[in-house]
């Protein structure tokens, strides 16, 4: 019972009510347990953090709403720090937003464009359409992980920019270069989006926009060439996107196998694995901007003759000369090796160099452009039937083994479905898709740089000149369908996001010269969701139904005409991408092989034949676990890890709840990441990516006493069911509870 308090405890409990206010919690005890821990003359600071590690204490399945209280408590600190520092009145939570720009400008931690490209009279304007009040849409670990490690701070790490200033910063960086007539509501519009968390951008963008240095594009994905000078050129390509905060996929299946030629000398070639442990030392050692080591996939052909060795790379025991413990690998893998895998037949591994050598071709240049029939399988049957040309004969099913037993241990390797990616690319006309990215969303074209010539100019100047290749970049951002789907806001979304993503295209500075050439060309986008299984609570859809995956099929195939309308209405404002003409896009089987064949479906493909598409590729749906904290809902097309849990941060535990968890959303929850049954999970999946024009990252979740016959049938259905590609398979050693359907 509370019994006479002094005036400063008075304060303190109308600042508690204050920041309870409209939500369920009980604040009586709250009040009772801090009063017993109050000390005389302790700071402001102290009392905060009191607070907020009780209003956390406070956190279960139950009392969800805590989890707010925390967030409005470290709102008041952050609102404090930023009026000190900034110098204004923290009561008014928001100073001068022209004065923050000068101040961190001139601290060199804004970029000068700000102030060159926008009027005083802009920067006021856009002052008054932000909205304190939208800070109090995050819960607590969504602000502390944004505070913490986006929000733009002086050198000494002291708190100046806002959760809304951060916002519209990005939004004014994204519109700089539109017409300035229409500039002002067009910023206004991208405010909207991002600060009623209808959606997030990536994490380089979050984190670089409006600053003098880092680059806005999440991944990349860069091809090797079979030799010396490609693969230590790659290298340092790849060193220099890692440095600038860029994740990387590596594809590896044109470099030669151990026991390989060089220059005519038989035996010797060393294989990938060197080159590989090369790009794992370049993983640890070239860190991103100092926050985590960079993060590197490597693909390799299924047929590839070092591809046992390739399997073995993250496994704990062996040889450690050669594991590459950093490194994330992926399997690029064709339908024939699959029906192998299913007939239990043989397989065949070839040195790919070899094979150039000695029949003419490439093997990796060709894929199956119809289901059970095409060039790969001739080519491949071709190379199998030549006596000149060395091979090993493996069970495909023994390859199979070390593929999953390689998941169990590490999680990878991670999928790459070639065929039907290359089936589904809109840009056959100018080029192949050789693997994916290190999240497994990224289809699109890739081919080597190659260098070709080198020479001395002006005595002391040494010029090298390359042909450049197709260097994939990815620009992504990704909507929050727990948010967007329910306030219905999905067209007036997308029509904005689209355009800020095209805009990053043309903004970004890529360190690496043939990224934005490729950039340029393809104009590529990769418009994402998140929040799935959030949605699936709110509108009372059990995961392992048919409903939901009737659902995922409606969604995605809405998010899909809005998100080509858009560009398609970009093209007529700002131009198609340059290789329009010749693609699925221009000569409308892109809609053929979807099977749009509706009034607007249609209208929309003779729309874009006519006038063109600004962008080539345009949806993928990527992990996005930390913006999707950010927003307050799940990750991705991810069930939830568990309805309840805690995140370990630094020196305490942040208890988290699933979003909007009560008793009418909990029984959605319950059926958590490794309870459901992964094959619902599949269908799913396969639902939406038939209007996903890219790819997915799609988790497995299983426990690690999984049998064999039951994991392997996962990744059959997945081929089967037109998947482009898989992510990792996350097992646990724990029981988890009502795991029937791994077990039938």
């Amino acid at each position: 019972m509370i019994t006479e308090l002094t005036e400063n405890q008075k304060s303190i409990m109308r600042f508690i009510d204050e920041v309870t206010t409209g939500l369920r919690v009980d604040t009586e005890n709250y009040k009772e347990k801090f009063l017993k821990t109050l000390q005389p003359e302790m700071e402001r600071e102290k009392i905060t953090d009191i607070l907020i590690k009780h209003a956390l204490e406070n956190i279960d399945e139950a009392n969800p709403d805590w989890k707010y209280v925390a967030a409005r408590l470290y709102l008041q600190e952050l609102y404090e720090q930023a009026g000190e520092n900034r110098k204004y009145n923290p009561a008014d939570r928001y100073g001068s937003f022209y004065k923050l720009i000068q101040t961190l400008t001139e601290k060199g931690i804004y970029t000068p464009i700000l102030l060159e490209k926008y009027t005083k009279e802009e920067i006021d304007y856009f002052q008054e359409v932000m909205d304190p009040e939208r800070d109090l849409l995050f819960d607590y670990l969504a602000l502390y992980t944004l505070a913490t490690r986006y929000l733009a701070t002086d050198h000494d790490k002291n708190v100046y920019e806002l959760p809304q200033e951060r916002w519209m910063v990005i939004a004014m960086y994204l519109m700089q270069d539109e017409d300035t007539e229409k500039r002002k509501e067009l910023v206004k519009e991208a405010y909207w989006a991002l600060s009623n968390l209808y959606m997030t951008v990536a994490t380089p963008t979050l984190n670089n926009a409006g600053k003098t240095h880092g680059q806005l594009s999440s991944c990349f994905i860069d091809t090797v060439e079979d030799s010396l000078q490609g693969i230590y050129d790659s290298n340092t390509d790849i060193a220099n996107l890692s440095k600038n905060g860029g994740g990387i996929g590596v594809y590896m299946g044109k470099v030669r196998a151990r026991g390989s030629s060089i220059k005519g000398f038989k035996g010797m070639s060393s294989g990938v694995v060197p080159w590989i442990k090369q790009l794992n030392n370049t993983a640890v050692s070239v860190d991103q901007l100092g926050t985590r080591k960079g993060a590197i996939a490597v693909y390799l052909d299924v047929w590839h003759q070092d591809i046992e060795a390739f399997l073995d790379l993250k496994l704990n025991n062996g040889d450690d000369r050669m594991r590459a413990h950093d490194i994330f690998p992926g399997v690029t893998l064709p339908d024939l090796f699959m029906e192998a895998v299913e007939r239990r037949e043989d397989w065949y591994l070839f040195d790919p160099h070899e094979v150039k050598q000695v029949m003419g071709f490439a093997l990796e240049d060709f894929y199956d452009e119809e289901k059970g029939s095409g060039s790969f399988r001739t080519k491949y049957e071709a190379c199998v039937q030549n006596e000149n040309l060395s091979k090993k004969k493996v069970k495909a099913i023994d390859i199979m083994k070390r593929i999953m037993r390689s998941q169990l241990e590490s999680g990878t390797p991670f999928m790459f479905y070639r065929d039907e990616v290359n089936r589904q690319n809109v840009n056959t006309h100018t080029g192949i898709i050789y693997c994916s990215n290190l999240c497994t969303e990224i289809t699109q074209n890739q081919s080597p740089t190659q260098l070709i010539e080198e020479y001395i100019e002006d005595e002391d100047v040494i010029v090298k000149k390359y042909k450049s290749g197709d260097f994939v970049v990815c620009n992504l951002s990704s909507i929050n369908l727990g948010r967007a789907v329910t306030d219905n806001v999905l067209e007036r979304l997308i029509t904005i996001q689209v355009r800020m993503l095209d805009n990053v295209i043309d903004i970004n500075n890529l360190p690496v010269k043939q990224a934005q050439i490729t950039n340029q060309k393809y104009r590529a986008i990769g418009l994402g969701t998140f929040g799935w299984h959030h949605l699936l609570a709110l509108k009372n859809i059990e995961w392992e139904t048919d409903e939901a995956v009737q659902y995922a099929d409606e969604l995605y195939e809405e998010i899909a005409y809005y998100t080509i309308k858009t560009s398609a209405d970009l093209a007529k404002e700002k131009g198609s991408y340059p290789y329009f003409e010749g693609s699925k896009w221009s000569t409308g089987k892109y809609f053929d092989q979807k099977g749009y064949h509706d009034e607007k479906w249609t209208a929309l493909k003779e729309d874009i034949k006519q006038h063109g598409i600004r962008n080539s590729y345009l949806m993928a749906v990527a992990p996005n676990s930390s913006t999707s904290m950010i927003a307050g809902s799940t990750a991705s097309i991810d069930p939830v890890f568990k309805p309840f849990y805690s995140e370990e941060k630094k020196d305490f535990r942040i208890p988290v709840t699933a979003p909007d968890l009560d008793h009418n959303t909990y029984h959605i929850y319950r059926r958590s990441a490794y309870i459901v049954d992964q094959r619902w999970s599949v269908r799913q999946n396969a639902a939406r990516q038939k209007h996903i024009d890219q790819s997915i990252s799609f988790n497995f979740y299983v426990p690690n006493t999984i049998r064999a016959s039951i994991l392997l049938d996962l990744h059959l259905q997945a081929w089967r069911e037109g998947l482009k590609t898989t992510y990792y398979v996350r097992s646990t050693s724990n029981d988890v509870e009502e795991c029937e359907w791994c077990q039938s």
